[in-house]
């Protein structure tokens, strides 16, 4: 019996193959772009997923008001791991990590910049799954000057894995034993470094202060342990150790530092929740978004929903010109339940080949996804794990959804109405296909108006003043190599042609560099006339090389000796501080935590607030002091040939440090990537946007012929009366196009609700602009017509002799 459905199934396919052709493209690139997307989603919600601990691995967080000023870290004090772990029973272990930064490592007769170092604990094999190859996991970052290297690494520098025991030469001045060889840590991390220093090696690990916060500190819960209730006794552990420290430097108790409305706080974040929830201080690699995760998902769901609406539109409407055939075959004795079963076996046939195609074209598509996600997705054996129950039951459900309607609806007619032609008449009114349109056509109008916002968004964020110039700025990296050469070097490079200016320092608007440290206003540190702003350290060049306005005062000189003890704060610092005329006016900063080492400094300038993050954040206080800096060399240049310029510069660059690799990047690309993810999730959108309107349109093609077909006669008798091609083209989109126009009504606020939420999430943005709604309109309307007048104006220009030869 089966047999013979599929036969028949395939008859009837063959004998409609456009309206097949069509429904079977349609769904196909629906499924193969939801297929795309689900891939993404799973590789971002199996991150640090390897970790055969991940549900009892926590991590702490350190959050602090101070001075009107909220900062929030993924960082917190060097004692408290310890701590933790020697107070409360259900902790288990511990591990501090401290990222190190950049360091040059000597590989025979060169220095290769490395990056991907950091401190560690002798707990992180313990707390993290990371197999050592060689070396063992318990004693290998025990001893100082130790270091655990991933595979690669070990190839790179060694070409063998076997390499414990041997040494690495840091900054040409630190020896580091290798003391094991873990596999290279998957992408699917929340931190992938490549070389692990014990924490025995970093002298401010010994640090006692509370009042610091430097180390991403770790928690391995023991089994069964809630990491809730340790939260909940976390407070009371900050005011215990921190009371004391906060009276000896301020002269206050926790109580009277609240009671000001700042606030000293630990909260505990989950391993699985970093990569997608969290964007604090100090974070060891860079996160994504579950917001975004919720907006792909989004996108891969309307566009199953727009190709499953086509299949069931183009399904029904097709079924209705079988109607005599359902009449004869009940004549002949067809039973219900068969008829029923036949309408079902060809849409899960339809559904099922559509699916294999899908797949095979997600298999094609992935590379160029790859590419415009930034990811490594791969169709591997284990992916078939889970895609083949997911084939099946997409065919099935998807299948037995769209042939539901037509085998119900059809095989209840009784035979006599069906052969005289009332059945026809009845299913003209297609209130469930016109339904079906505005749902489409509304979800591919809010694609359109999401991703109109989003590139508004983006284009606003390129063009906004920051407050600096970004363009035309080399950063040379890593001067630290040129050691006390370096101050020659910038003199050098200054007077190259072509160069305007250049500054020494690695606190720059687009670097990762960041210090924070109270200053007061006067020197009993009085918290009501304290602020907690950026510390920046900077030369005499930086603002002018910058181009930072200074609004008032004057800039650092070299040749004035006080200005060692001088410092220029931005307007955000002047106001927290509350002062109208901040010029000579003299700044506190206490130089540790015990409240007698304090230095005073006078302002001599305010410079107008930049941006200095993303412009998700608002702009927070900063002070400048002229203070050495070798983190990297920013030059201005205005050189029409820059790569001669660069040239001349990495000359110059080789005959001081000739082993050291020459490292540079574009001040505007820096900015470029910190918005990165904002620009691959427009392009997404803009791509799978385009699929769904492509897909919707397919939709509509396929009714728009249906329709002409269903009118033929019609459409003769008008033109043997004299109607012309207009009047007949207006006949045959009118109807489709007021349902595009419902689509409009209904899908505007939808849209402006979704991409306002959105837009909140930016300090610094837009404003939902009305003509963005016009635009996705006109858009819709336009694409709309388009499709429908191609087979409308195909059947006004039909000979109208064909279509009533047989009256």
């Amino acid at each position: 019996m089966l047999k013979n459905y599929i036969k028949t199934a395939l008859r009837g396919l063959r004998k409609n193959i456009g309206f097949t052709a069509i429904n079977i493209l349609g769904l196909s690139v629906g499924l193969a772009t939801c297929l795309l997307i689900v891939f993404y989603v799973i590789d971002e919600l199996s991150y640090d997923q390897f970790n055969k601990k991940a549900d009892r691995i926590v991590r702490v967080n350190f959050e602090l008001k101070f001075g009107g000023n909220n900062s929030i870290y993924a960082q917190t004090m060097a004692p408290l791991a310890q701590v933790l772990k020697a107070e409360f029973p259900d902790v288990e272990n511990t591990v501090r990590m401290q990222a190190r930064g950049g360091v040059r490592v000597k590989k025979d007769n060169e220095n290769i910049q490395e990056n991907m170092m950091i401190y560690s604990d002798p707990g992180l094999f313990d707390i993290f799954t990371l197999p050592m190859i060689n070396g063992n996991p318990a004693t290998a970052l025990v001893e100082p000057n130790s270091v655990v290297i991933t595979e690669s690494t070990a190839k790179k520098y060694f070409n063998s894995t076997n390499v414990v025991g041997k040494t690495l030469l840091f900054n040409d001045k630190d020896n580091y034993k290798i003391t094991g060889v873990i596999k290279d840590i998957p992408k699917q991390s929340h931190f992938n470094y490549d070389f692990f220093l014990s924490m025995s090696s970093f002298p401010e690990s010994r640090q006692t202060t509370w009042l610091s916060n430097n180390f991403n500190t770790y928690v391995l819960l023991k089994p069964g342990a809630d990491y809730k209730k340790l939260n909940a006794q976390l407070p009371a552990l900050l005011r215990r150790h921190v009371n004391t420290e906060l009276q000896s430097m301020v002269h206050l108790t926790m109580d009277e530092f609240e009671k000001a409305g700042n606030y000293f706080r630990l909260n505990l974040t989950p391993l699985s929740d970093i990569h997608l929830h969290s964007d604090r201080i100090g974070e060891l690699g860079r996160n994504g978004s579950i917001q975004y995760v919720y907006i792909l998902s989004a996108i891969a769901l309307f566009i199953l929903l727009i190709a499953c609406v086509n299949f069931m539109n183009l399904s029904t409407a097709r079924s209705s010109n079988r109607a005599r055939e359902v009449g004869v075959r009940k004549v002949l004795g067809s039973a219900r339940s068969s008829l029923v079963a036949q309408f079902l076996t060809e849409s899960v046939l339809v559904t099922f080949l559509s699916t294999l195609i899908a797949v095979v074209l997600a298999w094609l598509m992935l590379p160029f996804f790859n590419q415009m996600a930034n990811k490594e997705l791969a169709i591997t054996s284990q992916s078939f794990i889970w895609l083949l129950p997911v084939i099946v039951t997409i065919s099935l459900g998807i299948g037995c959804l769209a042939g539901f309607y037509p085998a119900f609806f059809l095989s209840a007619f009784q035979p006599v109405d069906v052969l005289k032609g009332k059945l026809a008449t009845g299913f003209k009114g297609g209130r469930l296909r016109s339904f079906l349109v505005v749902f489409q056509f509304s979800i591919s109008i809010i694609l359109i108006i999401g991703t109109l916002v989003i590139y508004n968004q983006l284009n606003y964020i390129q063009h906004k003043n920051l407050g600096y110039d970004r363009n035309q700025v080399l950063i040379v990296k890593n001067t630290g190599a040129l050691g006390n050469q370096a101050k020659i070097f910038k003199q050098e490079i200054k007077q190259l042609p072509g160069v305007v200016n250049a500054t020494m320092s690695g606190y720059l608007p687009t670097a990762d560099d960041r210090n924070t440290s109270a200053l007061f206003q006067d020197p009993t540190l009085d918290q009501k006339r304290g602020i907690l702003p950026q510390i920046w350290s900077v030369d005499e060049d930086y603002i002018n090389t910058l181009g930072i306005k200074l609004i008032s005062g004057r800039n650092f000189s070299e040749q004035l000796l006080t200005d060692s003890s001088s410092m220029i704060i931005n307007e955000t610092a002047a106001r927290l501080l509350g002062l109208t005329s901040p010029l000579n006016k003299s700044i506190y900063r206490p130089m540790d935590s015990s409240g007698k080492n304090i230095r005073k400094f006078n302002i001599i300038g305010v410079i107008k607030d930049f941006n200095f993050s993303s412009l998700r954040d608002n702009i927070s206080p900063v002070t400048l002091f002229l203070e050495e800096d070798r983190g990297a060399l920013s030059i201005r240049v205005h050189a029409q040939n820059v790569s001669t310029l660069l040239a001349q510069i990495e000359n110059k660059w080789k005959s001081l440090v000739p082993n050291q690799h020459f490292v540079y990047s574009f001040m505007d690309q820096d900015f470029e990537a910190t918005y990165r993810s904002e620009e691959r999730v427009g392009k997404i959108f803009v791509v799978f946007t385009s699929l769904a309107i492509a897909i919707a349109c397919l939709g509509l093609f396929g009714l728009a012929a249906y329709a002409a077909e269903q009118r033929t006669k019609e459409i003769g008798i008008r033109k043997v009366l004299g109607a012309d091609v207009a009047v007949i083209v207006t006949m045959l989109t009118k109807d489709f196009i007021k349902l595009v126009f419902i689509s409009i009504i209904i899908s505007s606020p939808l849209a402006w609700f979704f991409m306002h939420k959105w837009l909140q999430g930016f300090a610094y943005r837009v404003n939902f602009q009305w003509w963005i709604v016009l635009l996705a309109g006109a858009g819709a309307i336009l694409i709309a017509f388009l499709t429908i007048s191609f087979q409308s104006i195909k059947s006004a220009l039909a000979n109208p002799v064909k279509s009533l030869k047989s009256e």
